[in-house]
This record gives C-alpha cells, sequence and structure tokens, in this order.
C-alpha cells in the first residue's frame, strides 16, 4: 500500500503547498501524494488548529509534516492529524533553515538518529496511518554514506513507514536554505544504493525532479519520486502523473479544464471571505510556454490583488491565452 502510493508525491515547501495549492493541484492529478508545508509541534498543541490543519476531502490522499524533536509532543501532534483525517504523518529531517535548527529540529537531526528514532517510535504507538520521515543524505561535514545508513537504520528498528530522501547535503553553516535547494552536489546513487542494501524500506527520492520522464528513471532504482519546485512553478507537469505513472487516465484534459475544476473551490472560498490572490497565486505558471502565458500572469497579478477580485477575473486572465495552438495530451506533455 504504501510503495504504490508514495511512486509520485509532491514536495511539503513552506508558503506554498497550504491547502488552495494542495485543492489546485488534486484537480490535475487523483494519484499524487500532497503534503502540507511544515507544522510545528508547538502550532499544533497550541495554535489555531482548524486554520493550520484543516483541509478538504477533496486532497485525499494528503499527508501532514510535522517539525519537532520532543517524542511525547510529536505524539500528540500524529494523533491530533490523525483526528483531523491525514493519510499520512511526515517527520521533517530535512529543513535547513536557521529558525528550526534553534528548535532543535529539521536538518539538524541528522546528528542525532537515535532521537529520531525514539520521535518515530512514539508517533507509531500514537497513530494507525503510516508515519514516513524526509530527510537529506547528511549535514555539512558529515560521511553522507554513514549519516544516511545511521538515520535508516535507527527509523527502520522504529517501525518507519517509508523514508523519503533529499539527495543533497545540507549546509548548515555557510548557506542559505534557498541555497542549499540548489548548490550542494545531487547524489542519486546515494539513495539508490541504500534501497539496494534495504530493498524492504519504501524508499523514496525528491532534489531536483523536473520532469515525469526524469520519474520513470527514478522509478527503476526506487519506489518512489517526490516533485517540489517544478510542480509548483509549471503545475501542468502534473497532468502527466495519473496517465503516465499510473496508467489512469488524468482527470482534466487540460490546463483550461483544470481552471473549471478548480472555479467551485475558488468561488467557495471567495465566499468565506478568502481573497482572490490567496487562491490563484498558486496557478501563476499554469500556461508556461504557452502564447498568452505572459499577458495571462500580468492580468493575475495586477487585478487579481484587488478586493473585488472575482472568478471572473480568473477567467478574464484564463481569456489571454491561446486556446488555438496545438494541444499536447497529457502523456505527450509528460514526455515533453
Amino acid at each position: 500500500m504504501m510503495t504504490s502510493d508514495l511512486r509520485f508525491s509532491v514536495a511539503p515547501m513552506m508558503d506554498w503547498t497550504d491547502r488552495y495549492c494542495r485543492a489546485f493541484h488534486r484537480t490535475l492529478s487523483r494519484r499524487a501524494r500532497l503534503y502540507t508545508e511544515m507544522v510545528t509541534t508547538g502550532a499544533v498543541l497550541h495554535g489555531p488548529r482548524e486554520r493550520l490543519l484543516g483541509f478538504s476531502a477533496v486532497e485525499h490522499p494528503v499527508a501532514v509534516q510535522l517539525g519537532g524533536s520532543n517524542p511525547v509532543d510529536l505524539a500528540a501532534s500524529a494523533r491530533i492529524a490523525e483526528e483531523f483525517g491525514y493519510d499520512e504523518i511526515n517527520l521533517n529531517v530535512g529543513c535547513p533553515s536557521d529558525r528550526v535548527q534553534d528548535g532543535r529540529f529539521g536538518a539538524c537531526l541528522m546528528r542525532e538518529p537515535a532521537l529520531v528514532g525514539e520521535c518515530v517510535a512514539a508517533m507509531k504507538a500514537s497513530v494507525r496511518v503510516p508515519v514516513t520521515v524526509k530527510c537529506r543524505i547528511g549535514v555539512d561535514d558529515q560521511d553522507v554514506g554513514q549519516a544516511l545508513d545511521d538515520l535508516s537504520e535507527t527509523v527502520v528498528a522504529a517501525g518507519v513507514d517509508a523514508l523519503i530522501v533529499h539527495a543533497r547535503k545540507a549546509w548548515l553553516q555557510g548557506l542559505s536554505p534557498k541555497e542549499n535547494r540548489d548548490i550542494p552536489p545531487l547524489d542519486y546513487g546515494r539513495v539508490a544504493a541504500l534501497k539496494r542494501a534495504r530493498p524492504e524500506l519504501v524508499i523514496s527520492v525528491n532534489g531536483g525532479i523536473t520532469t515525469i520522464a526524469d520519474s520513470l528513471t527514478h522509478l527503476s532504482e526506487v519506489d518512489g519520486v517526490m516533485m517540489g519546485r517544478a510542480a509548483y512553478n509549471d503545475p501542468s507537469v502534473l497532468l502527466g502523473v495519473d496517465p503516465v505513472l499510473f496508467g489512469e487516465p488524468a482527470p482534466v484534459a487540460d490546463a483550461f479544464e483544470a481552471v473549471e475544476a478548480y472555479a467551485p473551490r475558488v468561488a467557495e472560498a471567495l465566499a468565506s471571505g478568502i481573497r482572490l490572490h490567496t487562491l490563484t497565486r498558486h496557478m501563476l505558471g499554469l500556461f508556461n510556454g504557452r502564447p498568452g502565458a505572459r499577458a495571462y500572469r500580468r492580468h493575475l497579478s495586477t487585478f487579481g490583488t484587488n478586493a473585488d477580485a472575482d472568478l471572473g477575473t480568473l477567467r478574464e486572465a484564463v481569456a489571454q491565452v491561446s486556446r488555438f495552438e496545438t494541444v499536447l495530451s497529457p502523456t505527450e506533455i509528460a514526455a515533453a
């Protein structure tokens, strides 16, 4: 079950993968697993839970990513997330931001594999849904072979259901979080080697994956792929997920149909007081590469922020894009 569920996923991304982004991405793929932004245990336990954890039923399968390092707090937060209906609890052992380091969670936990194991064991004992870990191959001057082996050994012993590996080191000293997404070299071979060494462990690879063709290549060596910024910056890539990776039709024929499929969600959110820009900022790259894409983005950026912007504003933006060029099928988009 876990292997097929993780065959393709969209990465948790701070400030990006909110509930509106996830609802939009779901119009493009029924099968992609979606992740929340990271939510800290402190926020879950003491903050506005509905605002932080609330989501629409259309988002399934959807996972929550937790940030923390206290096993008791993580177990309690995992129980709360399970009660909200999430399909998976994911522990962040990969984020390199200063705020995360100060809170003793994220990528700095690569240095404390025993603690990560305790955290996983506590969550596994508290929930019935799968518990997974998203990590790096190492941090700073760690030996990537030893670091990933040590972490995988402890989480497997704790009963982890899957490991999602960003195939880069995180440099906590000397690189910004943004630089950590690009500068450390990718080492896909290290992730593939871990899968060969632990064939029983479900492993998904993340980092630098930009096309469905890339995904197919990785799936010959690991169980799943996780795509991040490429799926956000050009959401139409998700149209290829279901037909190419799962052998099922895409939920919509093209990007134009995706907008109409998302329209009821937009109308519902607008009626509850949400501004249009909050809903459509995740759609700016939808028509990348088509004639009129720049005008579409400009229209949404200029008029979508107005207080009275509505569904008509979105449709006016879409009208800027040419419908008369040759329209590729989702399978052709994936192969392009």
